[in-house]
C-alpha cells in the first residue's frame, strides 16, 4: 500500500464506522473503483484497534458505569438500571457474533462487490428514512429486553456489505420508538464488544499467517482511525441534537445511485 492509500483509507474506516452509512462498503469501493489493492489484514486489524480506542475513550464513564454495576450484580451485590442495560448490550452482542462466526466467509466470497454494496445502501437507506420519521421519545432508562434483541438481531444483517452497523441498529431502534439521540449512544456501546471480538478474530488469524509489514504503518493507521472516528462521534451526536438522519439517507441514496450509474458504464 502506499502511504496515501493508508492514509485514506485510515480516515474513511474512522469517519465511516460510526455513521449510519457503512465503513466496509467505503473500504472495498476503491479496490472496485480505482483499482486499490485489498488493504490485507494487517491493516483491517490497526484500523479496527483505532475505532475501538475511539469509542472507549469517548464513552469510557459509561462503560466503567456499566461494567462496575455488571460486576456487582454477578457477585451477588444488587442490581441496578446500569446492569441491566450492561446485559442488554450482551445479549445483543450475541446474534451478530454468531451470525459472523457461521457465515462471514461466505459473505466474503460472495457478496463483497459494488452490486450489493449499492443495492444494499439505497435499500436499507430508504428503511433509515422510514424509521426517522417516527420521531420516537423513549431514552436508554426505557429500553426494553424486546428492544435489545430486535436491535440485537438486526445488527447481524450489517454482514451485507453496504448495510451498516450502526445504520441498522439505528434503524431498528428508531421504529422501536427510541428517541434519536439513544438510538446513536445504544448502536456505539453495542459496538464495542463486536468490533473486540472482530479484531481479536482477525488479530489470531494474523498471527498465524504472519506480516512483513512496518510498525510504522500499523502505528499511523490506527492513529488515523482512532482520532477521525473520536471526532466523528461527537460531531455525529452534536449534530443530531439539531438535525435529523435525514442528510444520511440522501447520501445514501446518491451514491447507490451513483455505483449503478458506475457499474452501467463498466
Amino acid at each position: 500500500m502506499s502511504w496515501l492509500e493508508i492514509v485514506v483509507l485510515a480516515l474513511i474506516q474512522g469517519l465511516t464506522e460510526f455513521l449510519p452509512i457503512s465503513s466496509s462498503a467505503h473500504l472495498i469501493l476503491p479496490s472496485q473503483i480505482l483499482g486499490w489493492e485489498d488493504q490485507g489484514l494487517l491493516f483491517d486489524v490497526a484500523v479496527h484497534v483505532g475505532t475501538l480506542i475511539a469509542v472507549m475513550l469517548y464513552f469510557r464513564q459509561d462503560i466503567f458505569k456499566l461494567v462496575s454495576a455488571w460486576l456487582r450484580q454477578v457477585t451477588g451485590r444488587g442490581g441496578s438500571q446500569e446492569a441491566r442495560l450492561a446485559w442488554f448490550v450482551i445479549l445483543g452482542t450475541i446474534p451478530a457474533g454468531l451470525a459472523g462466526l457461521l457465515g462471514s466467509h461466505w459473505i466474503e466470497e460472495n457478496l463483497r462487490s459494488a452490486l450489493v454494496i449499492a443495492l444494499a445502501t439505497i435499500g436499507f437507506g430508504v428503511l433509515l428514512g422510514v424509521a426517522d420519521r417516527k420521531t420516537g421519545t423513549r431514552d436508554m432508562l426505557q429500553l426494553s429486553l424486546k428492544d435489545a434483541l430486535v436491535i440485537g438481531f438486526s445488527q447481524a444483517l450489517a454482514l451485507i456489505p453496504g448495510t451498516s452497523r450502526s445504520g441498522i441498529t439505528m434503524t431498528a431502534a428508531l421504529f422501536l420508538g427510541l428517541n434519536r439521540d439513544t438510538a446513536a449512544r445504544y448502536s456505539f456501546l453495542l459496538s464495542i464488544p463486536l468490533i473486540m471480538a472482530a479484531g481479536l478474530l482477525k488479530g489470531l488469524e494474523l498471527a498465524e499467517t504472519g506480516t512483513d509489514s512496518e510498525f510504522t504503518v500499523v502505528a499511523v493507521a490506527t492513529a488515523l482511525s482512532a482520532i477521525s472516528a473520536y471526532a466523528c462521534i461527537h460531531l455525529f451526536l452534536k449534530f443530531l441534537e439539531k438535525l435529523s438522519f435525514m442528510p444520511f439517507v440522501i447520501y445514501r441514496l446518491l451514491l447507490g445511485v451513483l455505483l449503478l450509474g458506475w457499474l452501467a458504464f463498466n
